[in-house]
């Protein structure tokens, strides 16, 4: 800034201070655009900017009073404009990253509460099989037998196991597509 500006500002300031609220007003006048450019420069959002420079017109108010040195004004209120401006970011950063999380958990619980309605459905729509049925896609799904170890298990062949598995899937098939068509 200019030494003319400076000196303008600093007897504004020195004017305040003795009294004079006109004085205020002119430095508002002066400053106030200079401010929103500034923490719209930082914040990138015109209507936060604004607030940002009504807010530091707030403290600027409440601590001209104690401001030493008049003339360094300007300086001085851009300190408090970039300050108010970075905790800004940093606020709508953080309320942005806790909706953010809020978002995912209500993401995850809807799909945990579809995940478990799909496995009970599931288990109905495999409870409806035949029994040997039931207990190979059991056996193979749940328990992760392999083919020759259920048929082992069950004492038959693993064609046979395999047929029972082919079976009961080509039936689940049939029951989640007859359902899907009814919803």
């Amino acid at each position: 800034m200019q030494e003319k500006e400076r000196i303008v500002d600093g007897k504004l300031v020195a004017d305040f201070q003795s009294g004079n609220k006109q004085a205020l007003i002119t430095l508002v006048k002066r400053w106030h655009k200079i401010f929103c450019d500034k923490a719209y420069w930082i914040v990138k959002d015109a209507d936060m900017a604004k607030d940002i420079a009504q807010d530091c017109w707030q403290t600027i108010i409440d601590k001209l009073e104690t401001l030493k040195d008049p003339e360094s004004f300007g300086a001085w209120a851009m300190r408090i404009v970039y300050t108010k401006s970075i905790d800004a970011i940093k606020i709508k950063n953080k309320t942005g990253a806790i909706d953010n999380q809020l978002e995912q958990e209500s993401i995850e619980e809807v799909e945990s509460t579809y995940m478990d309605n799909l496995k009970q459905n599931l288990l109905k729509t495999v409870n409806t099989l035949p029994e040997h049925q039931q207990m190979v896609v059991r056996l193979f799904y749940v328990q992760d037998y392999s083919l020759k170890e259920i048929s082992g298990i069950l004492e038959i062949s693993i064609g046979t196991a395999k047929s029972r598995l082919y079976h009961a899937r080509e039936k689940l098939k049939t029951i989640i597509k007859s359902r899907s068509h009814e919803n």
